[in-house]
């Protein structure tokens, strides 16, 4: 018998409580329950700029990848100036620099990436 396929999903709170009920990651756990492992890496607050600290860190070279890595950030990175999460907020330019780093970490890997809600970005 096979290795199951994995989803592993990388993000913010969104995808941090993506498990909670009706959550988008609880459904996709449920709709591929015994066929494949879902795996979640959210991380509430965290911002792209935080996020490129963690990228070695959960994504070493695996001898098995997953089937696919989902990215889901930009909540945090588009707080409001003036507002007391400002400490989150990442420039549009910087944020997308920073997808691009993600997206260039997961691809040297040979991962399939599927992007989920991503806010104002031109990845390519």
């Amino acid at each position: 018998m096979g290795r199951r396929p994995q989803f592993m999903l990388f993000g913010d709170s969104l995808t941090q409580r993506s498990f909670g009920e009706e959550g988008w990651g609880a459904a996709l756990a449920d709709r591929y329950s015994r066929k494949a492992d879902v795996v979640l890496r959210g991380y509430g607050g965290y911002n792209t700029r935080w996020a490129l600290f963690l990228l070695d860190k959960i994504f070493p070279p695996p001898s098995h990848p997953p089937s696919v890595v989902t990215v889901f950030f930009g909540a945090n990175d588009a707080a409001l100036l003036g507002r007391s999460n400002e400490r989150h907020r990442v420039p549009l330019e910087e944020y997308n620099a920073n997808l691009h780093h993600i997206v260039t970490h997961l691809k040297l890997l040979k991962w399939r990436i599927c992007f989920k809600g991503v806010i104002g970005s031109n990845i390519s």
